[in-house]
């Protein structure tokens, strides 16, 4: 969830959102936004074990942005959030590659350079490769399905999409048999997503 950056965007689009935070005053400030903006999200302060395990098999599409590179056991949180998924869902998650590229950008350019971010918001020795990403999805009874680079163009305060994975990565993972063909959020057969919508902290 964050501050609801993305919550907010998703339910413009018309799904049902439900984000979630372990971090009240974040919960708190998306909640005050949200209500501002005349959008309707439903927020709770949460873990996302205890929401898991409450909530089985209940999102078409989940998402969990910038936060498996902070917390200690990212498989473990990637699993939380399959679990969550109904048959044929997918998980769309972003983190950043552990290589020297990303290290320049995401810690030395973000951090110190242009101080974007405090210094020390990220830990190198966590940074995730892609490699390293399948692999946990598959100890989770899941698989990679499609992954695009991100790219931050510092000069006009905006992101793309791009074709090199080394810095920051999107991802869709998917229990369903077929892939998905892109960082777009389709099922497998190319039906629209349904309207449930979950978004993880990060």
């Amino acid at each position: 969830c964050g501050g609801g950056i993305l919550a907010e965007a998703a339910a413009r689009a018309g799904a049902e959102v439900t984000g979630i935070d372990a971090n009240r005053p974040l919960i708190d400030t998306a909640k005050l936004h949200a209500a501002a903006n005349g959008v309707h999200v439903r927020y709770e302060t949460t873990q996302v074990a205890d929401y898991a395990a409450g909530h089985p098999g209940e999102f078409d599409i989940v998402s969990c942005m910038e936060l498996l590179e902070h917390v200690p056991d990212p498989g473990a949180l990637l699993a939380d959030c399959l679990r969550t998924l109904k048959p044929g869902g997918i998980l769309v998650v972003s983190t950043i590659n552990r290589t020297l590229p990303a290290y320049a950008g995401a810690v030395v350019a973000a951090e110190y350079v242009l101080r974007l971010l405090p210094r020390g918001t990220h830990d190198y020795g966590r940074f995730i490769r892609p490699s390293e990403l399948a692999r946990m999805a598959r100890a989770a009874g899941a698989k990679l399905a499609a992954a695009s680079g991100l790219r931050y163009l510092p000069v006009i305060d905006s992101a793309e999409l791009c074709a090199s994975l080394k810095v920051n990565y999107i991802a869709t993972l998917t229990h369903a048999v077929g892939t998905v063909t892109g960082p777009g959020l389709e099922h497998p057969a190319g039906r629209a997503a349904g309207p449930a919508t979950g978004q993880v902290s990060g």
